[in-house]
């Protein structure tokens, strides 16, 4: 018999290699998986706890600064933490102890928002984009069901919600990549509109302005912010097919500070400080919250202390994906919301 064995795995080892994933590395790092039309392109996550351990330490101080409030902390996986196979797990860092590692050291105030389980039980469900760097708008849906159970506001099932189709969407990870892999791989966006819901929304545009000052090898360029002028709008933004800044069809992107007045009559008003992973979050709250306000962690400019008072904000979610609250530059900001004084501009450094 043990003239057998080695034939026996040859052949485990040859249909192993047809049943595995192909995978690849590409530009900027980014993994490839699959071929052809389910080809996914995936972010890979670089770990720094001491970071992840600072941004824990500025939600605990926005606790501190409004103790009133209830301060909630939801860290977002990217989609390497689901999709990325045994073989390619050398090229990215693990996602899911650097989640728990930030959770962990929150302070007993602060309400934890594990989304991580949530995710990984839709995993076979387009919860996460093949083709861009974002979640879809469907694992977005979940993740908010999950933070109005630690909220204990009210929440709609998916039947209350309106799906549109975006159709030949390529996202950011063509751009990132390069590879036509990806460009040769569409998807379907597909967004929820809650049909039957009455709400208003004004916004703040912030607009980057750059300039070349100084004099010959001292040239620089600064940039800095400019904010407009409150403004209502439609909350959601139309795109054609093939437009890939479908992700935009929330608030029109990032460039904005958004208030949403909803018709629900529970004194409970929500802030959400978000990247943009955080933009697919509100639309899913209309039904939760009697307002919504919606601070990125770049474009800013307003004192968050007057801000909370002057909203009235009584529940506080940070919603940044793990990758940004692994940055210091995320913190960097939070920090400064707290003391920089309400301008029309501000130098980006």
């Amino acid at each position: 018999m043990k003239r057998y064995i080695p034939t026996i795995l040859l052949l485990l080892s040859v249909t192993l290699l047809m049943t595995a994933q192909p995978v690849r590395r590409v530009r900027s790092g980014i993994i490839l998986v699959d071929t052809g039309k389910t080809v996914r392109a995936i972010e890979p996550y670089k770990a720094n706890y001491e970071n992840g351990t600072a941004y824990a330490g500025i939600v605990n101080k926005y606790k501190r600064m409004f103790p009133e409030a209830n301060v909630y902390c939801m860290v977002i996986p990217n989609a390497v933490a689901f999709y990325c196979p045994d073989t390619a797990q050398a090229w990215t860092d693990a996602e899911l102890p650097a989640i728990r590692n930030i959770l962990s050291q929150l302070s007993k105030d602060v309400k934890p928002v594990e989304i991580s389980d949530t995710l990984q039980a839709h995993v076979e469900e387009p919860i996460y984009s093949r083709t861009d760097h974002h979640w879809a708008p469907l694992g977005a849906y979940y993740a908010a069901q999950t933070f109005a159970k630690v909220a204990d506001v009210d929440f709609k099932d998916l039947s209350a919600y309106e799906p549109h189709v975006i159709h030949d969407y390529v996202g950011s990870m063509w751009t990132f990549s390069r590879d036509r892999a990806v460009k040769e791989a569409p998807e379907d966006f597909v967004y929820y509109v809650p049909r039957d819901s009455n709400y208003s929304a004004t916004r703040i545009i912030y607009k980057k302005v750059s300039k070349r000052v100084g004099r010959k090898r001292h040239r620089r360029t600064i940039s800095w912010l400019t904010a407009s002028e409150p403004e209502s709008f439609s909350f959601f933004r139309d795109y054609e097919d093939g437009n890939s800044a479908a992700y935009c069809v929330f608030m029109g992107g990032d460039l904005n500070t958004t208030s949403v007045v909803t018709q629900i009559r529970n004194s409970r008003r929500l802030l959400i400080l978000k990247d943009s992973y955080g933009n697919a979050l509100p639309s899913n709250l209309f039904s939760s919250f009697e307002e919504i306000h919606v601070v990125d962690c770049r474009y800013f400019l307003q004192n968050m202390i007057d801000f909370v008072k002057t909203h009235g904000i009584t529940d506080i979610l940070f919603a940044n994906n793990l990758i940004h609250a692994s940055s210091p530059k995320t913190v960097q900001a939070y920090e400064r919301y707290l003391t920089q004084k309400r301008t029309n501009s501000h130098e980006i450094q």
